[in-house]
């Protein structure tokens, strides 16, 4: 499947959902479709991510978005879905295509396996000339084990199947230095880093459920898998080729030109902190040479309930955020092992190990290329160093 010829959308519910009915947007959808159908016949195969089925299930439970509660919204979304995929199928096939419905869960992103039988079932759909609708499956999902937003689970899609380009439609037509409502706001064509403008976003400046910090979010994952993420408004008779032809407004987000592995990328692009180990500096500062692995008694600190197979964040002694890497152990045996760094690992955990926590090959140095995360508080000591 060549990256050259995939585009990922990501669709607001704003856009296909009437907020005050909770009806439909039939007239958007059909632009849309009627541009995908373009799109298609240029040779691009199209995947959107769709939001909406929350809001159009709402009606049918008698609840309002102000009101409802999560079993609310869980029950709107079994409700909703039928509706959403309904409309997209029906107009799909005045254009002569099917589309296809993929629910997914936090877990089919967070687990490797998962994640690969998930690739593989959008590219069969893609090969057969099927365009797939992905969204979370929000009838089933809790707190604990959603993505939570449609930005970044688009994202993660987008590097999931090598995609080119990305584009998220929502509400404003791109990103500004501030609330695009506040006085003196200046448009910001294209960006490279979206580190500096994080900050700017937050607060009473996020717009929306997702809110452009999500959105910044999703471009820096796009961005490292070295696709070009595009921010436009969702309002346009042409609403994806006036982006990508360059013929409106849209903030374009440079895709990386030295993108990472497959396997790298699912490392160090998380959705969820599974947990964290803290390790001294001067080793932190060796993992940029990536072959450096990280061993039992490197360890000073863990936080979280992890299994085996759990990606780690991995902070400096300052609470930097400086790699990410797959767990070799659960947090119970590391614990184990941390705290009694001179027994014998076989005799703390009853198989033979070599003590390395993370191997190298598994650890990916975030280099300043990706958005850092804070690191946990009140984080659990090992009583080493």
């Amino acid at each position: 499947m060549s990256q050259s010829n995939t585009l990922v959308v990501k669709i607001g519910s704003t856009l296909v959902a009437n907020t005050e009915r909770l009806t439909p947007r039939f007239g958007f959808i059909q632009r849309m479709l009627e541009d995908v159908a373009k799109l298609r016949d240029r040779g691009t195969n199209v995947i959107l991510c769709s939001s909406g089925a929350v809001a159009l299930g709402l009606k049918i439970v008698g609840e309002r978005p102000e009101t409802a509660g999560v079993s609310d919204k869980q029950a709107a979304a079994a409700c909703g879905m039928p509706l959403l995929t309904n409309a997209y199928k029906q107009i799909g096939h005045e254009f002569n295509f099917e589309i296809a419905q993929v629910l997914l869960t936090l877990g089919d992103f967070e687990d490797h396996r998962r994640f690969l039988n998930t690739r593989n079932t959008v590219f069969r759909l893609l090969e057969a000339g099927v365009m797939p609708i992905i969204n979370e499956n929000d009838s089933i999902t809790t707190e604990e084990i959603r993505v939570g937003d449609n930005d970044r689970l688009a994202a993660k899609v987008a590097q999931m199947v090598d995609a080119k380009d990305f584009i998220i439609l929502t509400e404003v037509d791109g990103l500004y230095d501030r609330h695009p409502d506040e006085e003196g706001a200046e448009f910001i064509p294209e960006v490279t880093d979206v580190a500096p403008f994080m900050e700017a976003t937050k607060g009473k400046s996020t717009l929306g459920t997702g809110g452009m910090t999500t959105k910044l979010m999703a471009a820096n994952i796009a961005q490292e898998a070295g696709v070009t993420t595009y921010i436009a408004h969702g309002e346009a008779d042409n609403p994806l080729t006036s982006v990508l032809d360059g013929e409106r407004r849209a903030t374009k987000f440079v895709a990386h030109d030295t993108p990472t592995s497959g396997w790298e990328k699912w490392i160090a692009n998380r959705l969820q902190m599974a947990g964290s180990i803290g390790v001294a500096d001067e080793l932190a500062d060796e993992l940029a040479n990536g072959d450096r692995s990280i061993r039992r008694e490197d360890i000073l600190s863990i936080d979280g309930d992890f299994s085996r197979g759990d990606v780690l964040h991995i902070y400096d002694q300052h609470g930097q955020e400086r790699a990410r890497g797959l767990s070799d152990f659960s947090s119970e045996e590391l614990r184990v092992l941390a705290v009694n760094p001179h027994l014998d690992a076989e005799q703390l955990l009853g198989y033979t190990t070599k003590g390395e926590v993370i191997r190298a090959k598994n650890l990916v140095s975030l280099e300043g290329r990706h958005l850092l995360w804070d690191a946990p508080e009140g984080v659990e000591p090992t009583g080493q160093g």
